[in-house]
């Protein structure tokens, strides 16, 4: 079974991946938030250079996703990868954020089919590396990934994760995963699922109904349980220790990135981590409120020293 890291904008980057693998283990796999691919002739600007340096990424499968619904500058971003030494791109047609989708990237993509097979045609023709795709199942209704699976099976993918929602749903409701079987079942190529695995009960079901899966990409979940990939595969939960010593790191590598921006980061982090805690109503308040550095790590103390750890970690949006 692979389990990859989900491309989560701002949480999911190349030092959360470090300091993950680090302290926790490396996943099978990673994928890049979304980077624009860069113009025809260019290479990638310096935020993108910071997920895509080598030296950030030793020792981990990284594959870079990038937004866009521009064959051609898709295709020079996939040369330019290739002549970095990566072996896969990933297309994003998953992200439902609006403004993203007004412009007809991420998940807008999806009204217009007639121009994705065209796209698709022509950067699974000339991407010098294989070209795999993070999907969702429609904008508006479930009934468009009929034909929007067509479109899919008629190219040769590296691979088709499917997040089975809409982009209207964003990620509230539960994941249609017939659809997600459905696709297992007709795709010539391999097929991920992504979509609210967050403890073991959810992959256990998961594979209690669909048994071919071979590959799940995980996100809120490890947010929210840094050790989750870990117990999925038959190992012990997250010690108090162990989440102390990597919030330790990650705001440290944090702090010499941004400065005292860190606490703004890392309280991004907490509204999901808080969920590997019994009482993350309690931790919300502890941090919500820190504006400064010394406050920030003065909250923190407090917690890792009179909250206990929750039973069993899960993300929910209400905790």
């Amino acid at each position: 079974m692979i389990l990859s890291l989900a491309p989560m904008e701002g949480l999911t980057g190349h030092i959360f991946r470090a300091v993950h693998a680090e302290c926790f283990g490396a996943l099978d796999r990673y994928y890049t938030p979304f980077l624009a691919p860069p113009h025809l002739g260019s290479g990638f600007g310096k935020r993108a250079m910071a997920e895509l340096d080598p030296a950030e990424n030793r020792g981990l499968d990284v594959v870079p996703q990038l937004l866009t619904n521009d064959a051609e500058r898709f295709v020079w971003g996939a040369q330019v990868l290739a002549d970095m030494g990566f072996r896969e791109v990933n297309l994003n047609l998953g992200c439902p954020s609006g403004t993203v989708v007004a412009k007809g990237r991420g998940s807008g993509f999806l009204r217009d089919l007639e121009a994705l097979d065209a796209f698709l045609e022509k950067v699974c023709a000339e991407s010098p590396i294989p070209v795999s795709v993070k999907t969702r199942i429609g904008v508006a209704a479930d009934e468009e990934y009929e034909q929007i699976l067509a479109v899919y099976l008629r190219h040769p993918l590296a691979e088709l994760i499917v997040h089975p929602r809409v982009q209207r749903d964003r990620y509230q409701g539960i994941p249609r995963q017939a659809a997600y079987g459905e696709t297992l079942r007709r795709a010539p190529f391999p097929v991920a699922y992504n979509g609210d695995i967050f403890d073991c009960g959810d992959m256990d079901a998961l594979l209690a109904t669909y048994p071919a899966t071979r590959h799940v990409m995980l996100g809120r979940g490890i947010l929210a349980n840094p050790a989750l990939a870990r117990t999925l595969r038959g190992g012990a939960p997250a010690t108090r220790e162990e989440l102390e010593r990597f919030h330790d790191k990650l705001f440290e590598a944090y702090f010499a990135e941004m400065g005292g921006n860190v606490v703004f980061r890392m309280k991004e982090w907490w509204s999901y981590a808080r969920c590997s805690f019994a009482n993350p109503l309690s931790v919300h308040r502890r941090v919500r409120k820190v504006r400064k550095v010394e406050e920030y790590q003065a909250a923190v103390h407090d917690i890792f020293r009179k909250e206990e750890l929750a039973a069993a970690p899960r993300f929910t949006w209400s905790c």
